[in-house]
């Protein structure tokens, strides 16, 4: 079998283990949590995204084509750098709320981008070229963009009055 539907194979499977998991075991967890606690455990989870400047580090990836690999790096330096700033300024909601619509707005973003520069430079065809970085595609980057996805979702639903108390600021 040749590299690209191996590689679109392992992202649909990617997609489709973490749906699992988020499902049964975060999904439920997050929805109930005040929602500063269930914004911290996301932006926690995105901080790790300066990873993403693996994809221009000599000798860990091979030969990607630079404007896929430039953009992806870049684009998870900021989310992991804007995730980070949230985290910092949780005591401050006026400043936490802003950083955590800005790096969901900015990791999206990123990673929409991501897949199209992939799919217009034919990344799938040259996976083996992400070297050790293969995985960030095929197992992180399904839970970054789901997580994502949740974040918006509980940044737009409605508050309930037990989940008020923990969301001063959000909304107003």
């Amino acid at each position: 079998m040749s590299p690209e539907p191996l590689f679109q194979i392992h992202l649909v499977l990617g997609y489709a283990a973490w749906l699992l998991c988020f499902g049964a075991y975060i999904w439920p967890w997050l929805k109930r949590t005040d929602p500063v606690e269930a914004h911290r455990a996301i932006a926690t989870l995105h901080s790790f995204r300066f990873f993403g400047l693996v994809f221009i580090l000599p000798g860990v990836v091979g030969n990607l084509p630079p404007t896929f690999a430039s953009f992806a790096a870049y684009g998870d330096f900021a989310t992991g750098l804007l995730a980070m700033a949230a985290l910092l300024t949780v005591r401050i909601r006026p400043l936490f709320w802003p950083l955590v619509v800005a790096f969901n707005v900015v990791g999206v973003v990123d990673l929409v981008v991501d897949y199209y520069h992939a799919t217009v430079l034919g990344l799938p065809a040259i996976a083996g070229e992400l070297g050790a970085a293969y995985a960030i595609p095929i197992i992180y980057v399904p839970l970054l963009m789901i997580t994502h996805v949740a974040a918006f979702y509980l940044l737009a639903r409605p508050r309930t009055s037990s989940t008020r108390s923990g969301a001063e600021g959000l909304v107003h």
